[in-house]
C-alpha cells in the first residue's frame, strides 16, 4: 500500500511505502534436503549463472530463457556416474570385519580416540530475550478431588509380609548360579584362547617350516639353474674352441700343402734371378775370371805380336834376300855376335802382317 504524504513545512512531497500486515510463518531450524535431480532454486544473484562476472567482452551473453546444453548435462551425468561407481569400488575394496562365529554376533562400537555420544535427537538450545515487565501470574492451585468413601486401617505384624531367610534363598541361588556360570564361561574362554594360541603357534611353526622348505627348494632350483647355465656356457666355449682348433688345423694343412711346392719353386726362381748365390762362385765370376781373361788376352797379344814380327822378318828376308853382315875387324873370340845392318821398318807395318 503506497501513500503520498504532504509536508507543508518543507513545501514538497515525500514517497513512503508500507506493506499490509501478515502473520509470520514458523521457520524450521534445518533445511530440507533437495533431490539431486531437481534444479537448484537460486535466490541470490551472486550464485545465478545468468549473471556475468569479470570481463564482459570475453563471455558470450546468453538470453534470459536459455536452455541448458544437453551435451553439458550428459557430461555432468557421466561424471556423477563415474564418481558413484568409484565410490562403490572403494567400498568393495575396503577391508571388512569377518563374519561372527556361530552363536555370536557383532556389536557396533566406536574405535575413535575420543568417544562421541550418538543420538538421533537433534541438538537444541534455549535462547532467552529480555521483554517488558509484566505482572506475575498467580500460581494455579492444585487440584484436590472431593473426598468420597470410608477410611479403614490394618495392623501388619513383623514377619507377616516378608521373611528374609525364605525370600533371600532364591536370590542367593540365582547369584551363586550366575557367578558359577560366569566363572565357567570365563574358564572356557581362557581355554579357548589358550587353544587358539596353541593352534596359532602350530600354524606359525608349520608356516616357518614351509617357508624354510620353500627357500631351500628355491635355492636348489637357483643352483641347478646356475649350474645348467654354466654347463651350457662351458659346452659353448668347448664347441667354439673345437671349431677354432679344427679351422686352425685345416688352415695349417692347407698352408702346408700349398707351401710344399711353393717354397722350392720360389727358391729356384730366386736362385735363377740371382738372389741366392755361392760366394766363392760369385767371387770367381766377378773377380777371378775377368783378371784371368785379361792376363790371357795379354799373353795372346804378346804371342800375336811376336808371330807378326817373325812373319815380317821372314817376309823381308824372302823378298829382299838375306841381310848383309858387315864385320868390322876381327871379332874377339869371346864375342861371336856380329852386327847386322838392317833397314828399320815402322811398327805399323809389322803389326799389319798376318801370320
Amino acid at each position: 500500500m503506497a501513500a503520498l504524504a504532504a509536508q507543508g513545512g518543507l513545501g514538497g512531497t515525500q514517497y513512503t511505502f508500507a506493506s499490509q500486515p501478515r502473520t509470520l510463518q514458523p521457520r524450521k531450524k534445518y533445511r530440507e534436503k533437495q533431490a539431486p535431480s531437481q534444479p537448484a532454486m537460486f535466490g541470490n544473484i551472486m550464485y545465478d549463472r545468468r549473471v556475468i562476472r569479470g570481463n564482459t567482452y570475453a563471455h558470450p551473453i546468453l538470453p534470459a530463457t536459455a536452455q541448458p546444453d544437453p551435451i553439458e548435462m550428459q557430461r555432468r551425468q557421466e561424471t556423477l556416474r563415474k564418481q558413484m561407481s568409484r565410490k562403490k569400488a572403494k567400498a568393495q575394496l575396503r577391508p571388512r570385519t569377518p563374519d561372527a562365529v556361530e552363536g555370536r554376533k557383532h556389536e557396533v562400537v566406536q574405535t575413535d580416540i575420543y568417544l562421541e555420544r550418538i543420538s538421533d535427537q537433534v541438538e537444541e538450545a534455549d535462547v532467552a530475550i529480555q521483554t517488558d515487565d509484566f505482572l506475575d501470574r498467580p500460581e494455579t492451585p492444585k487440584f484436590i478431588p472431593a473426598k468420597s468413601g470410608t477410611d479403614a486401617a490394618t495392623q501388619i505384624e513383623e514377619g507377616e509380609l516378608f521373611d528374609f531367610d525364605i525370600e533371600v534363598k532364591p536370590i542367593v541361588e540365582v547369584l551363586v548360579g550366575k557367578t558359577m556360570e560366569q566363572a565357567l564361561l570365563e574358564v572356557m574362554e581362557e581355554e579357548e584362547l589358550a587353544s587358539l594360541r596353541q593352534r596359532q603357534r602350530e600354524f606359525e611353526e608349520l608356516r616357518q617350516a614351509e617357508l624354510i622348505e620353500t627357500q631351500r627348494l628355491e635355492e636348489k632350483e637357483r643352483r641347478h639353474t646356475a649350474e645348467k647355465e654354466m654347463r651350457k656356457r662351458q659346452e659353448k666355449e668347448a664347441l667354439l674352441l673345437q671349431k677354432e682348433t679344427a679351422e686352425k688345423v685345416a688352415a695349417h694343412t692347407f698352408a702346408k700343402s700349398y707351401l710344399k711346392d711353393l717354397v722350392p719353386a720360389v727358391f729356384s726362381q730366386l736362385e735363377e734371378t740371382g738372389y741366392f748365390y755361392d760366394p766363392v762362385e760369385r767371387e770367381i765370376e766377378s773377380s777371378f775370371e775377368p783378371w784371368l781373361m785379361a792376363e790371357a788376352e795379354k799373353q795372346v797379344m804378346v804371342q800375336v805380336t811376336a808371330r807378326a814380327l817373325l812373319d815380317c822378318l821372314i817376309h823381308d828376308i824372302v823378298m829382299n834376300g838375306p841381310p848383309k853382315i858387315k864385320i868390322e875387324g876381327p871379332s874377339p873370340i869371346n864375342s861371336p855376335v856380329q852386327n847386322v845392318e838392317q833397314e828399320p821398318k815402322p811398327v805399323n807395318d809389322l803389326l799389319s802382317v798376318t801370320p
